[in-house]
Formats: C-alpha cells, structure tokens, sequence
C-alpha cells in the first residue's frame, strides 16, 4: 500500500492540535499520509511504506536542568543515525546532565501522541536541534503530532518550519 501525500494543510484530522495551528501559518510545503497507527514507529513504518531510514527522520524531546529550571529541546536525526544527546546536545543546551524526557511529560506538554512528536508546533521558546544530515535530504518523513498519520517535507524546509538550529549530532 503506496503512501498518499497530500497538503497537510488540506487534512488538519490527520494532525495534532498543535501541529494543524502550526502548519496553517507555514509558508512551506509540508505533506501528511494516513498510516496505520500501529506501524508509527519507524522500523515498522519504514518497512511496511518502503521508507528508507535516511529518508525518515527521528524527534527526540529531552530534558536538562540548569539552576533548578529544566530546559527542554527537540533533536531530529536521521532514523539511520544516533544523535549525541550526552555530548554535543547537553553543551548546547548549558546543562550538566540531559535525558530522554519521560513519555508522559512529553506527552503533556507538547500536546502530541507518543509515537509521533514531531518538531512542528513544539511549545514556544523549546529549540529544536536539527543533524546537518536531515537537512541535506530532499524528501524527509517525520511525526505529525499522531500516530496514524506523518509529515513529509524537505530537510531544509524542516528548519524553516520550526526555526532549527543546525549541528552536527550524529556520533
């Protein structure tokens, strides 16, 4: 069963509340395919959709703290690669120790399903920490805020869409 992209603006039921109001005030072309929920995560998507890992890209909420005021960030790396959460991540983010948020923090705050947090429509003021390997993709699928659907732009039209910062994250 092929994918079937179309504007992500022409199918707001297939986002997250917070991602449909953030894709109506984007000036960049952004898609949505329905899936299957139960094959949201990425092996099983990429798999099931014939979705190479380097064309799929990963977002990760982690949380750090710094003078008791915890920091959040989202980190987008290719599914094909591992980003440098203890290392490149925790020095940008100037904390002395950085995790994986919890699920149900995650969850709460971003208004999203676990399974497809996506970096479009993230609260105000969380930096998004985009791998220089994502922006070289033409074509990357990413969450789109639910599990039975995602996102579909280019990697460069990712960081115009959330203000990213581009490093190189991939150890």
């Amino acid at each position: 069963m092929p994918l079937e992209w179309v504007p992500a603006s022409e199918r707001p039921d297939l986002l997250a509340d917070p991602v449909a109001k953030a894709v109506a005030s984007l000036d960049v072309k952004v898609e949505v395919a329905e899936i299957d929920p139960a094959l949201s995560d990425t092996a099983a998507f990429c798999e099931r959709y014939g979705v190479a890992p380097e064309d799929s890209a990963n977002c990760v909420i982690v949380a750090g703290k710094r003078g008791g005021v915890t920091r959040y960030a989202a980190v987008m790396v290719l599914a094909s690669g591992r980003a440098d959460i203890n290392g490149v991540v925790r020095r940008h983010l100037d904390v002395r120790k950085v995790s994986f948020a919890p699920q149900a923090e995650a969850v709460e705050l971003t208004g999203m399903e676990y399974g497809g947090i996506t970096p479009i429509g993230l609260p105000e003021g969380w930096p998004v920490l985009v791998d220089e390997n994502v922006t070289r993709r033409p074509f990357v699928v990413i969450g789109s805020g639910v599990r039975r659907s995602k996102l579909a732009l280019s990697g460069e039209a990712l960081v115009a869409a959330t203000g990213g910062e581009v490093l190189a994250l991939t150890v």
